[in-house]
C-alpha cells in the first residue's frame, strides 16, 4: 500500500468499533495535525487508518478543518485486518550509548521485526532505571510507532519491558530457533538451518559484546552462537541486518 498510514486509537480501545463503509472517522491531535499541516492533505486524497495491532481501512479524505483536523469516509472495502507473519522475528536489543536505541528500532521496523525486547546487559554502558528508564522506553515505543506509520505497516513491532538476562534467558528458551550473535568462533548465520514457522529469537549484545556468563546462560537456554559476516557491525545495526538476512531466508521477502 501506498497510502499515508494514520493511527486511530489503540487496538485494545476497539478503534473500528461499529465501523461500516462509509464511517467517518476525524484524526485529531498530532495524527491530525501532521495530516493537514505536514502531509497538507487535501479531500479527494487516499489514506489508510489502522489502530497499529493489523487492523486497517482504506479512507478518502473529505474534509480539513482548520490545522489539525483531518476527516475521512471509509472506502468500500471496510475494515481489513492483517494476519500476523510467520516465523515471528523477535530481536532482543542490548542498550546502546545516546540515542543509538531509537536508530535500531527505527530500522529493525522499518525492515520488518516483529517484537524488539530491550535488554540490561552486563556489559551495557547505559542504565534504565527509575523514571528515566520508563522515559527511554516510551521513546523506542514512539520509534516503533513513527517508523511503522512512515513504513506503510499496519501491525507494528511491539516493544517489550526492559529484560534482565534471566528473562531473555527464559524467551530464549522456548523459541522454535534462538541464536545470539556473537564473532568468534560462531557459525554464519546466512546457513543456519531455519523454521519454516514459529518463533525466530535473536539477541544482539552491547558494543562490549556478550559476556561468558551470558554466553552459558543462554547456551543453556538452547541459544547458539552466530555470526553475520566478516565485519564487526554496531550493536545499533547488527539487530537490522540480521532481521533482513531472517527475512529474506525465511520467505517473508519473498
Amino acid at each position: 500500500m501506498t497510502a499515508p498510514v494514520f493511527v486511530v486509537g489503540e487496538a485494545e480501545e476497539g478503534a473500528f468499533r461499529g465501523a461500516a463503509p462509509g464511517s467517518r472517522f476525524v484524526l485529531d491531535g498530532p495524527e491530525g495535525r501532521h495530516a493537514v499541516s505536514v502531509k497538507r492533505l487535501r479531500a479527494g486524497e487516499d489514506v489508510v487508518l489502522t489502530d497499529g495491532a493489523g487492523r486497517w481501512a482504506g479512507a478518502v479524505v473529505t474534509d480539513t478543518e482548520g490545522k489539525d483536523r483531518l476527516v475521512v469516509s471509509l472506502d468500500d472495502g471496510g475494515v481489513r485486518e492483517e494476519a500476523a507473519e510467520t516465523p515471528r522475528i523477535t530481536v532482543v536489543q542490548a542498550l546502546p550509548k545516546g540515542d543509538r536505541g531509537e536508530l535500531a528500532v527505527e530500522t529493525m521496523t522499518e525492515t520488518g521485526v516483529d517484537a524488539v525486547v530491550p535488554w540490561a546487559a552486563a556489559r551495557c554502558i547505559t542504565q534504565w532505571k527509575g523514571e528515566r528508564g520508563q522515559k527511554a522506553l516510551s521513546k523506542w515505543r514512539a520509534t516503533a510507532r513513527e517508523a511503522g506509520k512512515q513504513s506503510r505497516r499496519v501491525r507494528f513491532p511491539e516493544v517489550a519491558e526492559l529484560a534482565t538476562t534471566k528473562q531473555v534467558a527464559a524467551l530464549l528458551s522456548g523459541a522454535d530457533f534462538a541464536a545470539v550473535l556473537h564473532e568468534e568462533g560462531s557459525e554464519p548465520l546466512a546457513t543456519a538451518a531455519l523454521p519454516g514457522a514459529g518463533h525466530i529469537v535473536l539477541v544482539v549484545g552491547p558494543e562490549g559484546g556478550v559476556s561468558p556468563d551470558e554466553l552459558a546462560a543462554f547456551a543453556q537456554a538452547g541459544a547458539e552462537p552466530y555470526r553475520l559476516g566478516r565485519s564487526v557491525l554496531r550493536t545499533s545495526t547488527a539487530g537490522t541486518a540480521a532481521t533482513a538476512l531472517l527475512l529474506g531466508r525465511s520467505g517473508r521477502w519473498s
